[in-house]
């Protein structure tokens, strides 16, 4: 992928050291494009920003949860804390499963602190504290909604990922260009950074009684289960009124603000530092004005311990 301009620039004691390119675009309310950089109409592996898009295409095919912290959860690249655990254990009791029915990899926990609990308590590596479990469990009670079979339920042409492709087809508005394996072994669908702006609008524009908003209510009630306490999309949640988020690995990033617009960006070289400073300048030039848009403007480089300059935005 060679599509990117350059976006952000890394400055260490007054001396630029390097950059990150990107691309990126900016959506306004309407879903005319108000803004880009790069080449935004060549299609990413969104990774985890498509899992909001898979989550209505569970619920377009039967899946039904009581409580809306469920679904967030569905949605989620959750950090492995305690409380994320303990709600994916349940969904799978209430199925009739137990961790062994999920097929995403054993992981630690996301959360640097869960992570050393694990540790400490002589615990490792396990399925259920790997950030995508709550997809995966979403999935699995999918298919039993549905009547299909559990058996290879991450298999591009088992029916659920049929579906879930369609839905994601249905909300970019374009035809998914590759398949992949994402890093938890489902399918990853590639489109454009356009398309994954223009189905994150339609997520926070839908009728209150569409399944589209029904699921970025759920992300926006329960950030915590959606990342992690303090995660970036966390605080932008809470940071922001209305604004749905969902980071992807390899320096993706989606937002959607309703009657406001929306943004899509993909880091080329997939630096996760560099996508704060990029988006909060896309959400300036949307007009978007909060406190904590100034918290992650900019990310601190550290020298002996010290804060000795910044990666910031370009853009």
């Amino acid at each position: 992928m060679n599509a990117g301009v350059p976006l952000a620039e890394v400055v260490r004691s007054g001396f630029v050291e390097g950059m990150h390119r990107g691309s990126v675009v900016v959506l306004d309310a309407s879903g005319a494009v108000l803004d880009s950089a790069g080449d935004v109409k060549v299609p990413i592996f969104p990774r985890s920003s498509n899992k909001p898009l898979q989550a209505v295409g569970m619920v377009r095919s039967g899946l039904r949860l009581a409580d809306p912290a469920d679904l967030a959860l569905v949605c989620a690249s959750h950090y492995g804390e305690d409380f994320h655990v303990a709600r994916v254990r349940a969904l799978l009791r209430s199925a009739g499963l137990d961790e062994n029915a999920l097929r995403c990899p054993p992981d630690l926990p996301l959360s640097q602190d869960a992570a050393a609990a694990v540790l400490r308590s002589g615990g490792g590596r396990s399925r259920v504290r790997m950030n995508c479990s709550g997809k995966h469990a979403g999935m699995l009670l999918t298919c039993r909604a549905a009547g299909w079979s559990t058996e290879e339920y991450w298999s591009p042409d088992h029916p659920l990922q049929e579906r879930l492709r369609a839905a994601v087809e249905d909300l970019s508005g374009e035809r998914v260009a590759a398949v992949g394996v994402d890093g938890c072994g489902a399918p990853v669908l590639a489109v454009s950074l356009t398309g994954v702006a223009s189905a994150f609008l339609r997520l926070v524009s839908g009728a209150p009684a569409s399944v589209e908003h029904t699921v970025a209510d759920a992300m926006r009630a329960y950030p915590e289960l959606v990342a992690g306490t303090d995660a970036e999309d966390t605080r932008l949640m809470h940071g922001v009124p209305g604004l749905l988020a969902k980071g992807g690995a390899e320096g993706v990033v989606a937002v959607a603000v309703p009657d406001v617009g929306a943004v899509a960006l993909k880091i080329e070289d997939g630096a996760m530092r560099a996508r704060m400073p990029v988006l909060v300048s896309a959400l300036r030039r949307l007009g978007v004005q909060a406190p904590i848009l100034g918290e992650l403007a900019e990310v601190p480089l550290l020298g002996g311990g010290e804060s000795v300059g910044a990666v910031r935005a370009l853009w």
